[in-house]
């Protein structure tokens, strides 16, 4: 039996905190991954010459493993994460890995971690596995080998305080991702690039930062790192997949709970910036918010306030359903969880 864990974990915010473990497997050069393992957390050694250092060719995934109200832990839709990092993997040109490698690992992380996730309702245990191009590059092609690692921490509430609606503006300064490129990977560069408009948004007095589509700045793309949401009476919209958006695991589950759990008719689609001024209510998507309300969308130095600045009926009912699946407050019809 593992010691239990003498941490504050009330004082716990978003930011790492060293677990016993982190996993780490290679790829030989015929892309075949072999049989990895746990090792130690702490710092690792790289080449300055990594093709993920010098060109980019790096990707990542983010899940949380829960203490439920059944008092055991478990994770929620692991299988779209696995399916999502191979995707990603194809798209930056590195080994794709086998579903069941993927979760094999994910499990053994989290059960030698264990006694790190938080109590119930206390926060979540913080995944984060890479795939990273690992050996030497000069020139610029894929790597001839590649490092497969998963590390976690301790993580508490999102929102500790209440939930406060976003304060966003839309960006005509900067895009995330261009058409046909890899917006819709989980890549590190597509989040590198969004640090500077996010600080010039902040130094302004905005939240977050409502990007626009590339090729047609009229139409909403994604908010940071997030998805979103529009409501406008009995449907609920959300941009489709283009291939500059991410596929987000909670997006997904939003969709799917809107259209059979309260009855909406959900679209995805092109969704118009003017919109979403009119709209009955705007909400953020995403694993760290789950769902986080738009209270104001700035463009053209105009503030457009959505339902009054406050969080809407719909999109707090849809929260309030996600978490308590999650938490196995309510039964999971969907066989959404998978027990650890």
């Amino acid at each position: 039996m593992l010691q239990k864990q003498k941490i504050d974990w009330e004082s716990l915010g978003f930011g790492i905190y060293p677990t016993r473990s982190m996993w780490k497997s290679t790829s030989n050069s015929n892309g075949q991954w072999d049989e990895g393992g746990l090792i130690p957390y702490g710092n690792i050694e790289i080449s300055p010459a990594a093709g993920v250092l010098n060109y980019g060719q790096g990707i990542f995934e983010g899940m949380k493993a829960h203490h439920s109200s059944k008092d055991r832990v478990v994770l929620f839709r692991p299988d779209m994460n696995a399916k999502r990092i191979s995707r990603s993997c194809k798209r930056l040109c590195m080994p794709e890995i086998p579903e069941d490698y993927f979760m094999n690992a994910i499990l053994e992380v989290v059960r030698d971690n264990i006694d790190f996730v938080p109590p119930y309702k206390m926060g979540g245990l913080y995944i984060r596995p890479v795939v990273w191009g690992t050996a030497p590059t000069l020139g610029v092609a894929p790597a001839s080998e590649y490092t497969f690692m998963i590390y976690a921490a301790p993580v508490g509430p999102y929102f500790k305080n209440g939930i406060k609606p976003l304060n966003l503006i839309a960006s005509q300064s900067y895009h995330r991702a261009a058409p046909k490129g890899i917006g819709n990977a989980k890549a590190i560069g597509n989040y590198s690039s969004t640090l500077l408009p996010v600080k010039e948004a902040k130094a302004s007095g905005f939240d977050e930062v409502l990007y626009l589509r590339a090729d047609n700045e009229q139409l909403v793309e994604e908010v940071g790192s997030a998805n979103i949401f529009m409501l406008k009476g009995n449907q609920l919209v959300t941009p489709r997949l283009t291939g500059s958006i991410l596929d987000g695991v909670t997006r997904d589950s939003v969709l799917k709970l809107a259209q059979d759990k309260l009855g909406l008719t959900i679209k995805e689609s092109d969704l118009l910036l003017e919109d979403l001024f009119k709209a009955d209510e705007v909400f953020c998507t995403g694993t760290a918010v789950v769902i986080t309300p738009v209270g104001c969308i700035t463009y053209n130095k105009i503030p457009y306030k959505i339902n009054d600045g406050n969080m809407g009926k719909v999109a707090s009912q849809i929260r309030k359903l996600l978490i308590s699946i999650q938490l196995e407050e309510e039964e999971d019809t969907l066989d959404w969880i998978h027990l650890i």
